[in-house]
């Protein structure tokens, strides 16, 4: 028994350092999710879509970007800032350029500032959540999509914020194996669905998808002639070019109208051509849709 009783605070003590020990192996996690699910230290917001409705307030969010000792990348944002409305679903792009000889594998992390506003800072896209590879002297340009909720106009603490910035540092991953290739936002497949997001973005302030306003409509644009949209006052260049709206003719009038078509009156090009194949993306989507509702509406029978 007295033997036992000696024994007692040694076990007491190992059992203490075993439970610190657990503790410690799990406290980068434990305080990542904590931080993930107060947004503190300006963490910001996973979220799988954007279900906030847009209000009238904007705010500007400003994109500052690192890369750590270590990994030979350079990396941009291809906007310096934007100015969004709250509960709007906002696309934005980065680039990043590998600049060594061989393959590397990079970890993005990230957080905005001021520190408060995190949890209302919401991205429903990003290259952040994994580790990424990048062959060598590969350039790629990556989309980030996300929103800032409308409850940051209604928090004490964040309704005075008039600007935000989001910063990324990438660093060279400890943890290579298993990596996705950073390329896949650049060489997959067309994404409609970011290039609706796009189109709001990019596009909307001009153009409507049923009516003209300072463009005309474009939910019929692909495979329509170009200007030929009844009463819509074109350019002569563009009224008598002949073109016929594809993916061709609509990319390379996204990268460059008045290039495209000198003499066009369009200013705006999207230099991005990850967007720009995704608006088209969206744009073809829009007229699969209307082909199959016209073809169920001409099955259903009369009456």
């Amino acid at each position: 028994m007295n033997r036992f009783r000696r024994a007692l605070p040694v076990v007491g003590a190992l059992v203490a350092i075993g439970g610190m020990t657990t503790l410690v192996s799990y406290s980068v996690q434990l305080y990542r999710l904590f931080c993930s699910a107060t947004g503190a230290l300006g963490t910001t917001q996973r979220v799988a879509a954007d279900t906030a409705r847009t209000a009238a307030r904007t705010v500007t969010v400003m994109f500052d970007t690192n890369v750590a000792p270590g990994l030979p990348w350079r990396f941009r944002p291809l906007q310096t800032q934007v100015t969004v409305h709250l509960g709007a679903q906002t696309p934005v792009f980065f680039t990043a350029t590998n600049l060594s000889d061989k393959p590397l594998v990079g970890h993005a992390t990230f957080n905005v500032t001021p520190g408060r506003v995190g949890i209302y800072f919401k991205k429903i896209q990003c290259f952040c959540f994994t580790e990424e590879r990048l062959a060598p002297h590969q350039t790629v340009q990556m989309p980030v999509l996300f929103f800032v909720d409308p409850k940051m106009a209604t928090d004490p603490d964040t309704k005075d914020v008039t600007a935000i910035t989001l910063s990324y540092t990438f660093f060279h991953s400890v943890k290579p194996k298993g990596a996705t290739n950073l390329a896949r936002f650049q060489d997959g497949p067309a994404d409609p669905k970011l290039g609706e997001a796009l189109f709001a973005s990019a596009c909307a302030g001009c153009h409507a998808l049923d009516t003209a306003k300072v463009g005309p409509p474009l939910r019929h644009v692909f495979g329509r002639l170009a200007g030929s949209v009844p009463g819509y006052p074109y350019s002569k260049a563009l009224a008598g070019s002949g073109i016929t709206w594809n993916r061709s003719t609509l990319e390379k009038w996204l990268a460059g109208p008045r290039v495209f078509v000198p003499g066009a009156l369009m200013p705006m090009a999207v230099s991005s051509p990850v967007a720009r194949r995704d608006i088209v993306a969206y744009l073809r989507s829009l007229a699969h849709s209307s082909s199959a509702a016209s073809a169920q509406g001409a099955a259903r029978p009369p009456g």
